[in-house]
């Protein structure tokens, strides 16, 4: 096998692996759900396109260009990872205590069918769905973080960026899956499961904003350290 193969695939498989852990599109999803509500079917999988299509933007963005536009605002990593951290963590410490979020799901199957325009549909698929809900600022940071690791040589970092690309349509692909068949998952664990499933998504969401914020600050632990 070639060098070039092998660095192909490296990449490939890098991305989704690093970005999927942070973005849990299946413990996002009854979230989703929730803060949807009763929308018509052809909404939902219109939504959940456009959602996956702005965090495939956002993705790239922020591999390709991330890098640049920290430098060019003399903001570190390790200082976004902190305020992506913070961030994340006040959003799942907000859906861990929200009883809202229950007295919602409980009532979805008795409310009315939600009709959304198509300039809503457009505006709510960025904010709040595709951002921070989805690619949120921790997945930013991992995101610029890799794009860091691009090789300096031509041709790999050629190669380098075609599997990044991939790799991120991929994870994109993961997202809309996720979230266009978010509604059976729902009908399968039930009101209770879908409660727990929230329930602990919204841990999840909160210990991974925590370990992001963590990273951030042990690495200006180790730059306070070296200075």
């Amino acid at each position: 096998m070639s060098i070039s193969v092998i660095v192909f695939f490296k990449a490939l498989i890098v991305v989704p692996i690093t970005l999927l852990p942070i973005l849990n599109p299946i413990a996002i999803a009854p979230i989703f759900l929730s803060m949807t509500g009763p929308i018509e079917t052809i909404v939902a999988r219109r939504l959940a396109k456009r959602i996956a299509l702005n965090c495939f933007f956002l993705l790239m963005g922020a591999i390709f260009i991330g890098s640049y536009v920290l430098d060019f605002f003399g903001i570190s990593l390790p200082i976004v990872r902190v305020a992506g951290g913070i961030v994340v963590a006040m959003a799942g410490w907000k859906l861990l205590n929200d009883q809202e979020q229950d007295k919602l799901r409980t009532s979805v199957a008795e409310s009315q069918i939600g009709i959304w325009s198509k300039e809503e549909l457009r505006r709510r698929s960025f904010y709040p769905f595709s951002f921070p809900l989805t690619v949120g600022p921790g997945t930013i940071a991992a995101s610029v973080t890799l794009g860091t690791q691009m090789p300096n040589k031509p041709v790999d970092f050629l190669i380098t960026s075609i599997a990044s690309a991939i790799g991120v349509l991929l994870t994109t692909l993961v997202i809309y899956l996720c979230y266009r068949f978010a509604r059976n998952m729902e009908r399968f664990l039930g009101d209770i499961g879908a409660i727990v499933l929230l329930r602990l998504s919204a841990f999840i969401l909160l210990c991974i904003g925590i370990e992001i914020g963590w990273t951030g600050i042990s690495d200006l632990l180790v730059d306070l350290k070296l200075h």
